[in-house]
């Protein structure tokens, strides 16, 4: 089933529509506008939308990555030596969150389908998530810092997927480009939060109240988490007819156009809706392997994200000013991203816009790789 094919409302709660039947009609006062006054309106609704809904979901995302790779910079603070972490424990404790992601990613989406409540559905993820990374504090053990991350990988699971199909019940399919491109820079930005923040935390708070500093780090970032989620209970909306902060012809406009843009060659029937034929059809595309050994290929920089801040140490700085250099790279990594994302968005072209920026990496990563001065592995 197609994500726009979710979205179309009854009720307040996104169902299929047989095409066939109810092909799109355009709102009667839309037919007495000209197309200048058309593109304006939608123009203009749509800079609510993201006002509304993508600032609150890039914050939210932002967070959701923040809470993930804080143990990195934990490190720094102190939490190996105080849990008496030894071999390859430290890493374990890493990895082992993404198992619980992947375990929970595709029942979370299907339980958000089923449920029909993304205002509710994905702050409520985000304050278990926040919960669980301020709980992390108080580990005492490997194996209670195991557990922590598994379950935050099972509550962070909720959030991207939901948030791309409630992104996909706003905008079209062209507009759906930049958006994503936006969302996934949080994941870049968090970085640099990141960095920054474990600088002050180490800096300031070791010892604080009988605590070391990377418990203070789980406190302040977990609690930042659970005050966002709870604003975002009152920002996050749910579907364009149950929005109390669009007009009635704002609304009509929001399904209206959503609509037209899947268009009557877009729509399946029932039978080919079917979750089981559309796997299998996945799994029959060659263009979907590719596709995942490409993403599957960028899992790489996970040995960079996930300890990077272990990494920049091995340059021979201190524990705050190597946090403080882990911020520059991902915010130039952000606006690489954007800048990226809109050009492709603009020339239509996408084979050359994955390949460049996969071969930049791999000559980087060699770089890193055959020397050891601070300057070229720095860059």
């Amino acid at each position: 089933m197609s994500p726009k094919s979710l979205c179309t409302e009854h009720d307040g709660i996104a169902k299929p529509v047989d095409m066939a039947v109810a092909l799109p009609t355009m709102p009667s006062f839309l037919q007495n506008m000209t197309d200048e006054e058309r593109v304006r309106m939608e123009r203009n609704l749509v800079r609510k939308i993201d006002f509304r809904l993508l600032v609150m979901t890039f914050a939210m995302y932002v967070l959701n990555y923040l809470d993930r790779n804080n143990i990195a910079s934990a490190k720094l603070g102190g939490l190996e030596e105080d849990l008496g972490l030894r071999g390859n424990e430290f890493q374990t404790t890493v990895s082992i969150l993404f198992v619980g992601y992947i375990l929970m990613q595709v029942p979370s989406n299907l339980l958000l389908n089923k449920f029909g409540k993304p205002s509710l559905y994905l702050p409520t993820a985000m304050v278990i998530w926040g919960t669980i990374s301020t709980a992390t504090a108080a580990t005492t053990s490997f194996s209670g810092l195991v557990a922590c991350r598994f379950f935050l990988g099972f509550a962070e699971a909720a959030y991207f997927p939901g948030c791309l199909y409630l992104l996909s019940c706003w905008y079209t399919r062209k507009e759906m480009v930049k958006r994503t491109a936006l969302l996934y820079s949080g994941s870049i930005i968090s970085g640099a939060f990141s960095g920054l923040i474990a600088a002050g935390v180490i800096n300031n708070l070791n010892g604080a109240r009988g605590l070391m500093a990377w418990r203070w780090l789980f406190i302040i970032e977990g609690a930042i988490t659970i005050a966002i989620a709870f604003i975002a209970y009152f920002i996050i909306p749910d579907l364009p007819r149950t929005t109390s902060w669009l007009s009635e012809e704002e609304k009509e406009l929001a399904v209206w156009r959503l609509e037209e843009d899947i268009g009557e060659d877009d729509w399946v029937d029932g039978e080919q809706q079917s979750f089981y034929l559309g796997a299998k059809r996945a799994f029959l595309d060659y263009k979907v392997w590719l596709l995942l050994g490409t993403v599957y290929g960028t899992t790489s920089a996970g040995s960079i994200t996930n300890f990077f801040p272990a990494v920049m140490k091995g340059l021979g700085r201190g524990d705050v000013e190597t946090l403080l250099l882990t911020t520059p790279p991902y915010l130039i990594g952000a606006v690489a991203l954007i800048a990226n994302a809109w050009h492709s968005d603009k020339t239509g072209e996408r084979f050359l816009h994955i390949l460049i920026p996969a071969v930049l990496a791999i000559a980087a990563f060699i770089l890193g790789a055959a020397t050891t001065s601070f300057v070229p592995r720095y860059m």
